[in-house]
């Protein structure tokens, strides 16, 4: 696909998006922005969203409790920067086993508190759960307020401070990311990591620029952000992190490598010549959908959320005279992209 095309499809999916997501968390950010101006909208946007104001203890235990949560396992939270089956860099630890003491696992600032300027103290960003995250006690002491540095890996100290580990480090840049739109001066990127800021248009440093697209976004980011931005869940605060919900718009404000664009399936035209395919009813009052396609060689069904999210898949799916209906789906607005062995076609489906 040329370039002319992949920027086609993110205008025409951003706006898409703006204009038909209503029930989306987005639906008054113009989105079509870049640079500054998309940063102030989106920093405006998850300050006035930010209604709930966790207070350290028990806030923030509570909220980490609900948003860590081992994907595999229930029972147990992850720890970020951990990486072994056990012990001080352990991955994963007892949901209840939080405190102070060895073995236990605690709140770690991801952006060190005494690196705000001033302090971040513990409350208002100092416990802003968007930056907390469970770590085990001891390795939450080494890692201290070192500046994020680059590395490969597992997770330790580098020349220059500290590195998260390769499957940490795009969780981490967001987080940074979030800090910054969030309290801006108080919480510059050039302090808390090792990069240069020579190439964007502020404080934002290459070092995360590059493990936002280095590393994609994982399931604990969605799930954490998809509680907080809930206001109906108890330890909430009301407000999410753009950059999960899309990496791509780092690129759009600061430039760099080209992250992941989650939003990209959000196109209401096709792109191909996938014509021959038709879904119904849209919208829908009963949550179901028929694709109907004379082909034979429908290879995928996928469908999305306005997020970006995938909630809905299937290969080579049986279509029974040439239909093939999907049930259930609840009210929202999705993309619904329909793979052949050549060719695609995304199309827009509201659900009542």
């Amino acid at each position: 696909m040329n370039m002319v095309k992949k920027l086609l499809i993110l205008f025409v999916g951003l706006f898409a998006l703006s204009i038909y997501a209503q029930q989306s968390y987005y639906n008054d950010v113009d989105l079509t922005k870049s640079g500054l101006a998309l940063k102030q909208e989106l920093a405006t946007k998850i300050i006035n969203t930010h209604s709930n104001f966790l207070s350290y203890t028990p806030g923030v235990w509570e909220a980490s409790k609900a948003t860590d949560v081992n994907p595999d396992n229930g029972s147990e939270v992850l720890l970020i920067y951990g990486y072994s089956s056990s012990g001080t860099t352990a991955r994963t630890r007892g949901i209840n086993d939080n405190g102070g003491n060895t073995g236990d696992w605690n709140r770690e600032h991801v952006y060190p508190r005494s690196l705000g300027n001033p302090n971040l103290g513990s409350s208002g960003p100092g416990a802003d759960a968007h930056h907390l995250r469970p770590s085990d006690v001891q390795y939450n002491g080494s890692r201290g307020n070192k500046a994020f540095a680059d590395g490969t890996g597992n997770s330790g100290d580098v020349t220059g401070g500290w590195y998260p580990g390769d499957e940490w480090k795009g969780d981490v840049a967001r987080m940074m990311m979030y800090m910054y739109l969030r309290y801006g001066d108080q919480c510059l990127p050039s302090v808390v990591g090792v990069g240069s800021s020579a190439t964007t248009p502020d404080e934002m440093i290459d070092l995360f620029l590059e493990w936002n697209a280095e590393d994609p976004v994982s399931t604990i980011e969605d799930n954490r952000n998809n509680y907080h931005g809930n206001v109906a869940n108890t330890y909430a605060q009301g407000n999410r992190n753009p950059f999960i919900d899309n990496p791509n718009l780092a690129t759009q404000i600061w430039g760099g490598p080209v992250a992941e664009n989650r939003w990209a399936t959000a196109s209401v035209n096709d792109f191909t010549k996938l014509t021959d395919v038709s879904a119904y009813p849209n919208p829908s009052v009963n949550g179901n959908i028929t694709i109907v396609s004379p082909r034979s060689t429908i290879s995928g069904i996928k469908i999305y959320s306005v997020l970006g999210k995938e909630v809905y898949s299937v290969k080579n799916p049986s279509f029974i005279n040439n239909k093939y209906t999907i049930n259930n789906l609840k009210s929202g607005i999705y993309l619904l992209k329909i793979i052949s062995e050549t060719n695609f076609t995304t199309k827009k489906m509201v659900i009542h």
